[in-house]
C-alpha cells in the first residue's frame, strides 16, 4: 500500500515538473524591487565564504542550507545585473528564485 502511494507521488512529482515547464517557458523571469537592505544583506551572502564540510545533516539543517544557498543567488544577481534606483534595487529574477523567496515567506 506504501509503495502504491510513492509511485503516485512520482507521477505527481512528473506532472508537476511538466506544469513548471510551462510556466517557465511563458514567465522565465520576473522583474523585482527589493529594498536597499534586503538586497545588500542578500549580496553578503553570496559573498561569504563558507566551504569546509559540514557533516551529516537533518532535513532541518539541509532545507535551511538550501535557502541560504537560493538567497546567495539572488544576491549574485544583485551584483551582477542589479540596478540601483533610490534605496531599492530593480533586478530580472529567474521565476525559480523567486518562487523561493515568495515559498520561504510562507
Amino acid at each position: 500500500m506504501v509503495d502504491e502511494v510513492y509511485v503516485r507521488y512520482r507521477e505527481d512529482s512528473k506532472l508537476l515538473a511538466a506544469i513548471g515547464e510551462h510556466v517557465d517557458a511563458q514567465v522565465g523571469r520576473v522583474t523585482v524591487r527589493l529594498p536597499r537592505v534586503v538586497a545588500e544583506a542578500a549580496v553578503d551572502a553570496w559573498e561569504r565564504d563558507e566551504s569546509g564540510d559540514l557533516g551529516e545533516e537533518t532535513h532541518e539543517q539541509y532545507a535551511l542550507r538550501d535557502r541560504a544557498g537560493d538567497l546567495a543567488l539572488i544576491g549574485l544577481v544583485i551584483s551582477e545585473r542589479g540596478r540601483w534606483e533610490g534605496e531599492e534595487v530593480v533586478i530580472d529574477l529567474d521565476v525559480v528564485s523567486a518562487g523561493a523567496a515568495v515559498r520561504a515567506s510562507l
